[in-house]
């Protein structure tokens, strides 16, 4: 049996490694860097020079544009990351990396200049390229013996996730709106830097787990058993080379797909904002960039039509299914993500943020309990983390309580300072933590249906979920009815945007969750890399899609009214599905028995 595996199954907290609790915080603090940042993007970039707060006064058109990059590059860069670190770093190096580039981004990000804020970006985008892909390998070749616990890893590994993400754009976004956008980019930075350190101090207690690959360690791995999934996965895919290999027209089209989208997502925002192009051309009344884009996605299509033809009638049609499950997820993150775009926006311009009296107090009451429970939780589950390795990684727990005492002081003086207020002003980013809210409470109730005998099939799932991400943007809808065409500001009840992340994460725990489940298990190991590689191109499509259409807020508001834009948000997922449930008889023969 490898013996870092069962060492470190030695010290044990909730009945997991105390390993994982440290990828659990490392996760967390990355995740409150990254959300607690991306949400002030679009309200950065927009807000008047001439304010209070002044922020780069763009047209929304323009932000969308380049936020749409952004968060599409962000999908696009763990598949290089992931192969570099199997290759030559090791998962833990690359974690290591992609922390230390993630710092260098959100203190480039600020000094709001134009350089660095573009210099800011870029950083961002290759460090996410080595933390993202990495962080969740080394838990899954610490789980590599034990199988059964995995899912319990991952769940608890997800609320890392989430719990990042809330307490980021909770105070991210409090210090950025109330005391200017430097404080709120700057401390984004501040917990990206305590997270590395605090993983950085706790490297030994992991032994040879997720260590560069060597000879050696090859070597001790020879064994059948003490093989990870990944090196599995590529001796099948050696294998399966001589089954399906390849071929030069393969690899031209993998090529020229990949440059012609690279092109499209580096051009886009180029074009609106700088007013150049590096596509100065048309045909057919067509830009050069939606030329190259439309290409580059025909060839892709090419591409994936000809591989999984040439394999049996079992797999082809798995693949099939799979295929058709990545075009529904494009549909639906290109709406979801609304919610740090035109949402946000929405939050910030069109919702009445002002309580006074009895709802200003039971606001205060609510917002303080939704803060500081998930706090002291998290604050209990530390503590069993000291008792039990304070001797052994004490430099690594004194970074953790160095966080976590930020944490808390920032939580009592944005309690106490928004209590304070004789008008209570609700943030426009606070909204943004209504989703991981939702999730933490609601992911139980979801999972326990998944269990039940009431188990919807694949079609279906995917079919609830836009519904009720259609549902989400028709509440929008109704709510901004009333609000006149080309109107810049108006006073929409808050309930109505509280009722539409509801819904969305209702939708998206039923489709976002599964999507890479019924991957793993539709998918042979030897095709698992390049259709992992689809699903993360399908996600990063639907990112672009996302803020491309909800550029177009300025333009179909003043023609046509708010709500029109946002019946448009609701009636086309919808749509999508119910094409989900029509093809549901289809999709379950061709994933023959696989639920």
């Amino acid at each position: 049996m490898n013996t870092d595996i069962e060492n470190l199954f030695k010290d044990t907290v909730l009945g997991h490694p105390v390993g994982l609790f440290i990828l659990f915080f490392t996760e967390m603090w990355e995740r409150f860097s990254f959300y607690g940042m991306r949400i002030l993007l679009i309200l950065f970039l927009t807000a008047p020079m001439m304010s209070d707060n002044p922020g780069w006064d763009w047209p929304r058109e323009h932000a969308l544009s380049l936020i749409g990059t952004y968060a599409s590059l962000l999908y696009l860069t763990p598949i290089i990351g992931g192969w570099i670190a199997d290759k030559w770093t090791g998962y833990r190096i690359a974690v290591v990396i992609g922390c230390i580039i993630m710092t260098l981004g959100h203190a480039a990000m600020a000094f709001e200049t134009t350089a660095s804020f573009y210099i800011g970006l870029a950083l961002l985008v290759i460090g996410t390229g080595f933390f993202k892909p990495n962080i969740t390998s080394i838990i899954s070749e610490m789980y590599k013996s034990r199988e059964s616990k995995k899912d319990g890893a991952y769940t608890i590994f997800y609320m890392g996730v989430n719990a990042g993400a809330f307490f980021g754009m909770m105070l991210c976004g409090y210090l950025a709106e109330n005391y200017g956008w430097t404080y709120g980019f700057g401390l984004a930075g501040i917990f990206m830097l305590l997270g590395m350190l605090q993983f950085l101090l706790a490297h030994k207690i992991f032994g040879k787990v997720g260590a560069s690959p060597s000879k050696k360690a090859e070597d001790v791995l020879a064994n059948q058993e003490e093989k990870t999934d990944i090196e599995l996965a590529k001796e099948e895919a050696e294998a399966a080379s001589k089954l399906n290999p390849f071929t030069t027209f393969d690899k031209i089209l993998i090529v020229l797909s990949s440059v012609g989208g690279l092109l499209y997502l580096f051009n886009d925002p180029l074009e609106k904002i700088g007013g150049t192009s590096m596509l100065p051309f048309e045909f057919m009344g067509m830009s050069g960039s939606n030329i190259v884009v439309l290409v580059a996605l025909i060839l892709f299509l090419i591409l994936l039509i000809t591989r999984i033809s040439r394999y049996i009638p079992i797999v082809r049609d798995r693949l099939v299914a799979v295929s058709v499950f990545a075009l529904f997820t494009v549909f639906f993150f290109a709406f979801f993500e609304q919610s740090l775009g035109s949402m946000t926006l929405f939050a910030s311009d069109y919702t009445n943020r002002d309580l006074v009296g009895t709802a200003a107090t039971v606001f205060t009451v609510i917002d303080a309990l939704l803060t500081t429970i998930p706090l002291i939780i998290i604050t209990y589950v530390i503590f069993l983390i000291f008792k039990k390795t304070f001797t052994k990684i004490g430099a690594s727990n004194i970074m953790l309580a160095i966080a976590f005492i930020g944490v808390w002081a920032l939580v009592i003086y944005r309690i106490y300072d928004k209590s304070t207020d004789e008008v209570l002003k609700v943030d426009a980013t606070w909204f943004g933590i209504l989703n991981s809210f939702f999730i933490i409470t609601l992911a139980p109730i979801f999972s326990k249906w998944w269990e039940s005998k009431y188990n919807p099939s694949a079609a279906m799932k995917y079919a609830i979920g836009l519904i009720l991400l259609g549902i989400g943007f028709g509440v929008l809808a109704y709510g901004a009815s009333d609000i006149p065409s080309g109107a810049k500001t108006a006073s929409v009840s808050m309930i109505f945007l509280i009722l539409a992340y509801l819904f969305h994460t209702m939708g998206e725990l039923c489709l976002s969750p599964l999507g890479l489940s019924y991957l793993s298990k539709l998918v042979p190991a030897r095709m698992i890399g390049f259709m992992f590689g689809v699903w993360y191109l399908a996600i990063a499509v639907g990112q672009k899609g996302a803020n491309t259409m909800g550029g177009m807020i300025d333009h179909i508001s003043e023609k046509y009214s708010m709500g029109t834009f946002f019946l448009i948000f609701a009636i086309i997922p919808i749509i999508v599905g119910f094409i989900s449930m029509v093809l549901n008889p289809l999709l379950k023969k061709l994933m023959h028995g696989v639920r």
